[in-house]
């Protein structure tokens, strides 16, 4: 952790080969995304900072074109990998395990004066997790893939607690990083812009702040949830170069939807930026790419969005808490980034569409990827452990 400031810089520039191309990439529409976009480079991990969502743009490799769940087309059991699997463990402890369980998830609303979070907003991302947590222990939805992975603490075992959510209304440091002129408009889809911009450092203390008292260790982690209008960054200073990686903005800096990490003394967290999704800018973290349109199973676009990206994370988290001696491929990429943005097969009607019912309520996340399905099926991603082969 000491020198994770030297690595964020002599790697951000890998992750940007992918932002770079992004940020010259031609808006999405409708029709663009019929077919599948032209393979760019991903950089799933930076440093301590892994498990990158990249913002999807027509250059990007890893979005499938769902079927409409009216589609006559047979849909094979497993989706294919965008990484180089299979994953291999790299010898340290993961969550969730019976020594670490339950894994307490806990939200970190962070809604200050100036900047707020609608409440339907919270409502339903709350909900999602309490559904996770209510299921624990079954095999029908994306956290019981995990089941099939090991640390040195021992098996994983789907067991999910919720804490207590965590309303966070202490006042936005200043800047880490410098919104861009041209960054305070047209990044999200009603026109609106960031007015802040906070570096990974600074998210890191907000969240030691926000859960002072709160255990931090392999039992816990904490989500940490950006209200909308605040941009992060890996790094302090411009983003208006490579030399930094950042959420959808106009610059050559614009790179990932969410990640996650260990802070010093083992606080295990996510950073989960507002759902940018329809924006002029031309990607998107939401699934316009594989649908057409943003879907919307809980009839709150921007909840909706950011679950599946939490799911990631939350994924990724217990099969990778350290970062870098749990579970990944050759290439860095994690459970998580094996699948991210293959939704596979759907259900429900158009603009709702939903692939996981988890404790009677229906979402739509990502799948996740399993060893075992891919050395039968050279697939790998599914959307729960009863669907492996």
């Amino acid at each position: 952790m000491k020198n994770a400031h030297k690595q964020w810089r002599l790697g951000a520039a890998l992750i940007l080969t992918a932002g770079g191309l992004l940020a010259m990439a031609t808006p999405l529409t409708a029709h663009a995304a019929a077919a599948p976009p032209k393979a760019c480079a991903q950089q799933p991990r930076v440093g301590h900072i892994a498990g990158i969502v990249p913002a999807i743009g027509p250059c990007t490799s890893n979005v499938v074109k769902a079927a409409s769940p009216a589609s006559k087309a047979v849909h094979i059991a497993s989706d294919p990998a965008s990484g180089t699997p299979p994953l291999i463990f790299h010898g340290g402890p993961v969550m969730m395990t019976p020594s670490s369980s339950p894994l307490v998830i806990t939200p970190v609303f962070w809604n200050p004066s100036g900047h707020p979070m609608a409440a339907a907003y919270k409502t339903v991302i709350t909900n999602y997790l309490n559904a996770v947590a209510a299921a624990s222990g079954q095999n029908t939805n994306v956290f019981s893939v995990a089941n099939e992975y090991f640390g040195t603490n021992g098996q994983i075992h789907y067991n999910v607690s919720v804490g207590a959510a965590i309303n966070d209304t202490n006042a936005l440091p200043a800047s880490g990083c410098r919104v861009a002129r041209n960054d305070t408009r047209n990044i999200y889809s009603d026109g609106t812009g960031y007015n802040a911009c906070l570096d990974d450092a600074q998210l890191q203390a907000q969240v030691a702040t926000a859960t002072s008292g709160l255990a931090h260790n392999l039992s816990h982690i904490y989500v940490l949830f950006l209200p909308k209008a605040v941009e992060s960054c890996f790094n302090a200073g411009s983003t208006t170069t490579s030399a930094n990686a950042c959420t959808i903005n106009h610059q050559p800096s614009a790179a990932f939807c969410a990640y996650h990490s260990e802070a010093t003394g083992t606080s295990i967290y996510a950073n989960m930026p507002f759902p940018i999704y329809q924006s002029s800018i031309g990607f998107t973290c939401g699934t316009e790419a594989n649908f057409g349109v943003v879907e919307s199973p809980n009839n709150n676009p921007d909840a909706d969005v950011e679950i599946s990206p939490t799911s990631h994370e939350v994924n990724e988290a217990i099969t990778d808490p350290d970062t870098a001696t749990g579970w990944f491929d050759s290439s860095g990429f994690e459970n998580g980034d094996e699948c991210a943005f293959v939704f596979g097969a759907t259900q429900g009607t158009a603009g709702h569409l939903f692939n996981q019912t988890i404790n009677g309520s229906h979402f739509l996340t990502q799948e996740e990827f399993s060893n075992q399905d891919f050395a039968i099926t050279h697939g790998g991603c599914v959307q729960s452990a009863s669907a492996e082969a």
